[in-house]
């Protein structure tokens, strides 16, 4: 078989929109592409300033999750060329390890034929996250409700409302996901526990309804942000006056530091909002970039490519699309 060539584009996702901790997922407009063909030695190119720190050999994520398909598939192929560029941040709560995972999935798979199901894919992908918020988003597209059970995924996926807007305001500093779970306790109180559960059907609710007036008092959370607060100066006041400048809502996305707004696309205070969170994180000498986006409605972007293009570069693929 000639395996050609693939190259996918995957978007980034938010984790949790407040209390649906481990549960909701949203995909964003911003993205990763994954450049994949068989070779006969290994070579793995990074392009772009956000892929510093990625491994250029073997024990890359990528290659290696695309080894997990390969051997579900009951296919040998050792040796990958593999590009990649991203203009997802690492380790700042946009899904940046969600997104390797599923261009790697998906960019194997159809390497090979497209052997396993869409469903299969959310399944891996899931365990290896450890949750299916951010993979499920950055597969499906959407809004993603998803549950777990350590052993089977399954969601439902919604369509976001379309005057949903996304302020997100991105520290300049990482946090790891491991350090941000290490913030919370072992044990929750009911009342804390019913109050997640009842904001966060809520929220389910009004993102699936269009009620985007509810969202102010459907984001609210008690189970992870008061805990994780402490390792992002000026997180607190932001969530707590966000809506005061415009916001229908705000939260931590995914583990942090980033924090996101959910806006109304038609309201005349984005200027005012966008002022006010980042004039909050300068008072804590935390800078910080704000970017608007979009929810993303579809998740993997797959192309193939005969080997007559083999020459292209995934550099030269995406000129125009990509971040400045």
């Amino acid at each position: 078989m000639d395996y050609g060539r693939v190259i996918v584009k995957v978007p980034a996702s938010t984790a949790n929109l407040g209390p649906g901790f481990d549960t909701l997922g949203m995909a964003l407009n911003l993205y990763a592409w994954i450049d994949m063909s068989v070779s006969d030695e290994t070579r793995i190119e990074l392009y772009g300033e956000k892929m510093d720190g990625v491994p250029r050999d073997k024990s890359n994520l990528v290659y290696k999750v695309a080894q997990l398909v390969f051997e579900e598939a009951g296919v040998s192929l050792p040796e990958l060329s593999i590009a990649m560029h991203s203009d997802i941040p690492l380790t700042r709560g946009l899904g940046s390890s969600a997104t390797a995972i599923v261009c790697a999935l998906t960019a194997a798979n159809a390497l090979i034929g497209s052997p396993l199901s869409t469903d299969r894919l959310f399944q891996i992908a899931t365990k290896l996250e450890g949750h299916p918020d951010n993979v499920g988003a950055s597969l499906f597209g959407g809004i993603v409700v998803a549950a777990w059970d350590g052993q089977r995924a399954d969601y439902i996926r919604l369509e976001p409302h379309p005057s949903l807007e996304v302020l997100v305001a991105i520290p300049d500093f990482q946090l790891s996901t491991e350090k941000a779970r290490h913030a919370l306790p072992e044990q929750f109180s009911m009342e804390d526990t019913v109050f997640n559960v009842s904001r966060s059907s809520l929220l389910v609710a009004a993102l699936a309804s269009g009620s985007l007036e509810l969202i102010k008092h459907a984001m609210k959370d008690r189970l992870h942000q008061p805990y994780r607060a402490p390792l992002i100066p000026g997180m607190t006041a932001i969530l707590e006056q966000a809506t005061d400048h415009g916001a229908l809502g705000a939260a931590l996305s995914g583990a942090g530091p980033t924090l996101l707004m959910l806006v109304d696309a038609r309201s005349s205070r984005k200027a005012e909002l966008e002022q006010f969170v980042l004039a909050e994180l300068q008072r804590e000498q935390i800078s910080a970039q704000a970017i608007w986006l979009r929810p993303c409605l579809s998740g993997p972007e797959v192309t193939l490519l005969p080997r007559t293009q083999i020459h292209t570069t995934l550099a030269e693929w995406i000129k125009g699309e990509v971040s400045a």
